[in-house]
């Protein structure tokens, strides 16, 4: 019989994989455009306790897998950092909405797709949280059983969704998110990843 251990394993893989999607809030280059640069220093200074927030869940779910942990602990785990990645996301859609479209050609476009796209993620790591509050906690196969789909599910939502988040981030705008220091900071892979 499979634990909660290997399982829980995959879960953080995966949630580590739907970090990148704010993580990659960094590109690279050089801009001078002073309108595009205060957007991007505005969505930065927002985005980056958030990316932090991100880190800090993905880390709990890992910690809850360095050990034989209780099913009531790993469950508690997983509902607070789903939480925390569904408000995480939900911040960084009112960040970029509330910044307005990038001075950049289709700009109002690519808002209100990455908006929306953000907005859908918080929604389906609510969606996570809610379905790992309901595992049977006291039956450790039936536990098992429900993680591996919630792994499957959070597997397919890190692969899924960063499209129109890499469209906001083309081009000039990445450049000048790249150059402002909070979303440097933002895109600092964690230690273990590094």
């Amino acid at each position: 019989m499979e634990g909660t251990k290997p399982v829980n394993k995959k879960l953080a893989a995966a949630l580590s994989g739907g970090a990148v999607l704010v993580l990659a809030l960094s590109g690279c280059g050089d801009d001078d455009n002073e309108k595009l640069n205060s957007w991007a220093k505005s969505v930065c200074d927002d985005v980056q306790p958030q990316a932090k927030k991100i880190q800090s869940a993905n880390a709990a779910i890992q910690k809850e897998t360095s050990d034989t942990s209780d099913p009531k602990d790993v469950q508690k785990a997983d509902s607070k950092a789903f939480q925390d990645m569904s408000d995480a996301y939900k911040a960084i859609g009112t960040a970029v909405d509330k910044a307005g479209a990038p001075p950049v050609d289709d700009g109002e476009t690519k808002r209100t797709n990455a908006v929306k796209e953000l907005n859908d993620i918080s929604a389906s790591y609510a969606g996570l949280k809610q379905r790992v509050d309901k595992l049977d906690t006291g039956n450790q196969s039936k536990f098992a059983d429900g993680l591996k789909d919630i792994a499957t599910e959070l597997d397919r939502l890190s692969k899924s969704g960063s499209n129109a988040l890499q469209k906001l981030e083309e081009g000039e705008v990445g450049e000048a998110m790249a150059k402002q220091e909070s979303c440097k900071n933002a895109s600092a892979p964690p230690p273990a990843e590094g």
